[in-house]
């Protein structure tokens, strides 16, 4: 029951089909894959070799090489191959990934995105040389014990997306709450290192215990307007002539890629959350 199964087959016609990969390269920014992936110690954010080391209370987590060498990175990698991993949590290999890669997010992912992303990765310089290996806490170490842990807070496919028909929201809503998973650091986690379902955007203690991140819901950001969060997303310019910084900056390098249609969407979505005060520490 805790073995490692793919959800998709290489038979799976849903990821067939035409690309766009212009569209991948939104999808792409609109993940903050840069943000985890791109070689520390150089500017080249296209350059996905991975290893910057992630501290958390689970131990420390080194993200991949996914540039497309063929050897070191996903070059070998089906479209199927990603999809698996990014909407199912499983390598080609087989295994588990920790959820330190966001798979609980992306989950909810369209077939149309999971293709274009994969042909956009394609097209980036190859990257030799693989990323140094995680090392987890003892009780983490065994990746197996993962399955037990999707078992228990892991749903494939699902989403926690509240969608009410207005076309600009529920975009928003696919954009914050799967590709942009912006949940994954504004909430804070059990002892197993799932997001409480309580504490959703609400902010607290950082993924890795070093800060804190801020409250996203109407509890805190009441006095921003949607056009405030969407400059925030273009600019890094708060309402009170600030800018955000610390992981944040890397995000909005990315949103500003997007066009502004995306933007307003996210602004919208996050500014129709429903206030929840930040649990304490």
């Amino acid at each position: 029951m805790t073995a490692a199964q793919p959800p998709f087959s290489n038979q799976d016609q849903q990821f067939e089909g035409p690309v766009d990969v212009a569209h991948g390269e939104l999808v792409f920014a609109a993940g903050d894959c840069a943000s985890c992936h791109a070689t520390p110690g150089q500017s080249d954010r296209l350059k996905l070799g991975g290893g910057m080391a992630l501290a958390s209370p689970f131990g420390t987590f080194r993200p991949p090489n996914i540039s497309p060498d063929p050897v070191d990175g996903i070059g070998a990698w089906t479209v199927t191959d990603l999809a698996n991993a990014l909407l199912g949590g499983v390598s080609p290999e087989r295994q588990h990934y920790y959820p330190s890669f966001p798979y609980t997010s992306f989950t909810s992912m369209t077939a149309e995105d999971v293709r274009d992303l994969h042909a956009y990765l394609r097209t980036l310089p190859k990257v030799s040389g693989r990323a140094p290996p995680h090392d987890p806490a003892i009780l983490f170490g065994i990746r197996r014990s993962m399955g037990i842990w999707k078992m228990m807070f892991f749903r494939q496919g699902t989403t926690s997306a509240r969608l009410d028909g207005d076309p600009v929201h529920d975009r928003g809503a696919y954009l914050v709450e799967s590709v942009s998973h912006c949940a994954e650091c504004h909430s804070t986690r059990n002892a197993f290192g799932a997001i409480k379902s309580d504490t959703r955007f609400a902010g607290g203690i950082d993924p890795q215990g070093t800060g804190f991140v801020p409250n996203i819901t109407q509890h805190r950001l009441s006095g921003w307007t949607e056009n405030d969060i969407a400059t925030m997303l273009k600019t890094g310019e708060t309402p009170s002539h600030g800018r955000v910084g610390s992981s944040m900056a890397d995000v909005v390098t990315n949103t500003t890629m997007l066009p502004d249609s995306d933007r307003q969407a996210i602004a919208r979505y996050i500014k129709r959350l429903p206030p929840i005060a930040t649990p304490r520490p």
